[in-house]
């Protein structure tokens, strides 16, 4: 019988070299993919850089303790009203999680409370 294609020409090619390609080696994939994602994902932070807080919103540094527990008691204060307030137009499971949340600023609140306290026990 007649062959329409020919055999491929014999070549040198040592059969240990092996292509990348032809075998999968899940660690180097791992760090390649690593390699790209951190390339692309990751922001490059000099080391050297100090950190530059912004100044938009600050507080001056002599601003006392107490005046601090304060502004921090009535914000949390008012966040836990807005929940509350939120948290009543809601309802379902919707309704349970804006209330968790409120929970939680509340306990900040009697914490910093309690620090208010702490810091002048005859107010």
């Amino acid at each position: 019988m007649f062959k329409i294609t020919p055999n491929p020409p014999e070549t040198d090619i040592d059969t240990d070299d092996v292509s990348p390609y032809e075998s999968t080696n899940p660690k180097k994939l791992n760090t390649a993919a690593d390699r790209a994602l951190d390339y692309y994902l990751k922001p490059v932070i000099p080391k050297d850089t100090p950190r530059k807080p912004s100044t938009i919103y600050s507080i001056g540094p002599d601003t006392d303790h107490e005046t601090l527990l304060v502004n921090a008691c009535e914000t949390l204060a008012s966040a836990s009203v807005m929940l509350s307030d939120f948290a009543g137009q809601l309802n379902g499971t919707q309704r349970h999680t804006l209330l968790g949340i409120q929970n939680s600023v509340m306990l900040g609140e009697l914490a910093v409370n309690r620090m208010l306290d702490n810091v002048d026990p005859y107010s």
